[in-house]
Order: C-alpha cells, then sequence, then structure tokens
C-alpha cells in the first residue's frame, strides 16, 4: 500500500513538473528553430516548428487542463457537458498532430536525401507548410469522432466521509467507443511508428549504399559543402527525433492495446494500482507525454549549431556583435564625410575664385584692398 501511495504521489509532482518545464521548452525552441539561424534547411525549420507548436498544444490539453487537474481538483470542468466531449477532440487532434509531423518530416528527409535535381530545393519549403496545415486540419478532423466515446453520468463518490452524486465523464460502454478507440490506437501510434521505422532504415539504407560510390577524398569533399553538411546536421537530428519517439511511443500503445483486448470488461478498475496493468500503463503514458517535452534537450545533445546560437542568445552575443558592426558602419561614414568636407573646404579655386567674384560686383573700383579684408572677415 505504501508503494501505491508513492506512485501517487510521484505522479502527482510529475505531471505538474512536465508543464511547468515543457511548455517553456517547447515555446523556447519554436523561437530559436523559427528566428535563429541554427543550420537546417528551410523544410526542416518549418517541420521542427509545428512539432514544437502541437506539443506545446499537447502538453496543455492532455498534461495540464486533464492530468493536473485530476490530482488538484475533485470536480475538474472536463466532467460537464459539453467539455466532456470537446476534449477529447482536442487531446486526439494534437495526439495525431504530434506523431504525423515526425512521419512527414522523416518522409522529406528520405525524398530529399533521394533527390538530385537541385531546382527542385526551393519547393520544398512551401510544401512543408503546406503538408503542416494539411496534417493539423486532417488530425481534428479526424478526430471528432472521439468526441463521443465517452457520456457525462452520475455517479456516486465518497467526499470527506459522506457519499455524493457528482457528474463523471465516463467511457461508454458501447461497440462504437471500441472502434473509435482501436481506429485511433492505430492511426496515432501503431502507424505512425511503422512507418518511422521504415523510412529510418531506407535513410540508413541509402546513406550505407551511398557511401560505397565514393573514395574518401570524395566523400570528403562532399562532406565540406554547404548543402551537404546541412541535410547530414538534419538527418542525424531526425534520427535522434524517430529514435525518441519509438522508444517513448511504443510501450503506451502495447499496453492499451492489452487494456483494449484482455481488460476490456465492465469489471476492470482502471484505478486499482494493486494491478501490475494499471502501474505499467500509467508508466507507459508518463513516457509518452514525455516526448512533447524532450525535443529541446534533444536538439541541444545533437545540434552543434543548435547550442551555439542558444549560447549567443543567453549571453546577448549576437546582438553586442551587431551593435558594435551599427557603430562601426556609423562611424566610418562621419569620418568618410567630414574627410570630403575638409577637402572641399581646403579648396583654394572654389573658395577664392566665389569671394572674388562677390566683390567684383559689389567694388568694382578698388577690388585688391576690400578682397583681402573681406577675405580675412570671413575666414
Amino acid at each position: 500500500m505504501d508503494g501505491v501511495l508513492a506512485f501517487i504521489t510521484f505522479q502527482k509532482v510529475y505531471y505538474p513538473l512536465l508543464c511547468i518545464l515543457g511548455i517553456p521548452a517547447n515555446l523556447f525552441t519554436f523561437y530559436m528553430i523559427r528566428f535563429r539561424t541554427c543550420g537546417m534547411s528551410d523544410s526542416a525549420r518549418i517541420y521542427l516548428s509545428c512539432l514544437a507548436l502541437v506539443d506545446t498544444c499537447y502538453l496543455v490539453w492532455v498534461i495540464l487542463l486533464d492530468l493536473c487537474l485530476t490530482f488538484l481538483q475533485s470536480q475538474p470542468f472536463w466532467h460537464y457537458h459539453p467539455w466532456c466531449g470537446i476534449m477529447n477532440i482536442l487531446q486526439f487532434g494534437t495526439f495525431y498532430c504530434s506523431a504525423w509531423v515526425v512521419v512527414a518530416f522523416t518522409i522529406e528527409r528520405f525524398l530529399v536525401l533521394r533527390a538530385t535535381v537541385s531546382c527542385q530545393r526551393p519547393l520544398h519549403a512551401r510544401h512543408a507548410l503546406l503538408t503542416c496545415t494539411t496534417i493539423i486540419l486532417l488530425s481534428h478532423l479526424a478526430s471528432i469522432p472521439a468526441g463521443w466515446i465517452n457520456v457525462v453520468a452520475q455517479v456516486n463518490l465518497t467526499l470527506n466521509g459522506q457519499v455524493v452524486s457528482m457528474p463523471r465523464c465516463i467511457y461508454r460502454e458501447a461497440l462504437y467507443s471500441t472502434v473509435v478507440v482501436w481506429i485511433t490506437s492505430f492511426l496515432s501510434s501503431g502507424v505512425p511508428i511503422m512507418l518511422v521505422i521504415i523510412f529510418n532504415s531506407l535513410i540508413a539504407y541509402h546513406l550505407l549504399c551511398s557511401s560505397r560510390l565514393f573514395t574518401k577524398e570524395e566523400r570528403r569533399t562532399i562532406q565540406g559543402s554547404k548543402t551537404r553538411g546541412s541535410i547530414r546536421r538534419t538527418l542525424l537530428l531526425l534520427g535522434t527525433i524517430s529514435v525518441a519517439f519509438v522508444v517513448l511511443t511504443l510501450p503506451r500503445f502495447v499496453t492499451y492495446c492489452i487494456l483494449r483486448t484482455i481488460y476490456n470488461h465492465k469489471d476492470f478498475d482502471r484505478d486499482d494500482y494493486e494491478m501490475p496493468i494499471n502501474i505499467v500503463s500509467d508508466v507507459a503514458n508518463m513516457l509518452h507525454n514525455l516526448n512533447s517535452s524532450t525535443n529541446f534537450l534533444l536538439y541541444c545533445m545533437v545540434s552543434r549549431r543548435f547550442r551555439q546560437e542558444l549560447l549567443n542568445t543567453l549571453t546577448c552575443r549576437a546582438k553586442a556583435r551587431e551593435l558594435g558592426s551599427y557603430f562601426t558602419h556609423t562611424t566610418m561614414k562621419v569620418f568618410s564625410v567630414a574627410e570630403h568636407k575638409y577637402t572641399r573646404g581646403r579648396d583654394p579655386v572654389s573658395v577664392v575664385l566665389t569671394k572674388l567674384r562677390r566683390f567684383h560686383d559689389l567694388t568694382p573700383h578698388d577690388p585688391r584692398p576690400s578682397s583681402t579684408s573681406d577675405f580675412s572677415s570671413t575666414f
């Protein structure tokens, strides 16, 4: 019993801490990727920026407003109608988006690696933006049927030693709910995991085959080029994201399939932590939710350019360089203008001829003495 209480207490601390650290980290990652130079291609920046925003929404809907309120409040707002169905739509929508953005990024990197025509590359950024927008729209449309898998019902609960009847958003025991849950599980976890594994294997196979076609000197030349270097850095980042996605998401998919097959009956109590399947399932959910807040750490560990831009941002080193460049440019302009005016001022022909012309027009009879006095008084 003490172990069960310790596990519940750990979840009460884990999920708020995940929100406190994960949401600012994802927003800062979006800023770094979108507005700083991190050595990524334009299409990769769009995919990773979209992934950061989607993961932020996932942390807000699933962790902050669902799991945290479960432990902090006895009656959260999503136990009432219509929030019971809306929360499912928002949660499954961001669930779809996070998985399929990783799949689209993996497929796009495979196509870029296979592409040989350089004139196609400027279109990748526009295609990436269109792909991310389509994924977001289709994901939320596909999650609409999940709005009816739960129903609000009156349940007798014991609060402060008294039995009270309160509304609860509970799972609807019907064939419709079972079918929607199975389809949602495979579309949000099973199929994306399979596609990520397949296309990363194809990328690794393509890199292995292409390395055998060149000598060491040719490979050094290819790696030294700017385009190839950007592709290589992006592929390394993609491999890290894909491995983290599969490792952290697969346990939740397996345990969820077990719950909906072996334990899919009315008498099963999901809150009974005396059963090992409930503890294993909660640990798998914790790992899956961790996937939405680890991208910042992954970028720091893998990308050297990301770490360099992060250091420049935190220390304002880049701003200092820009300010120094601005003052240097302004100072050079000032000295160049001053030197230009000084040169024109020392031109004796322009000054003397101008004064002689004015003096001759005013006093034509005695030009020399008056010219001397006027020139000396003027200067």
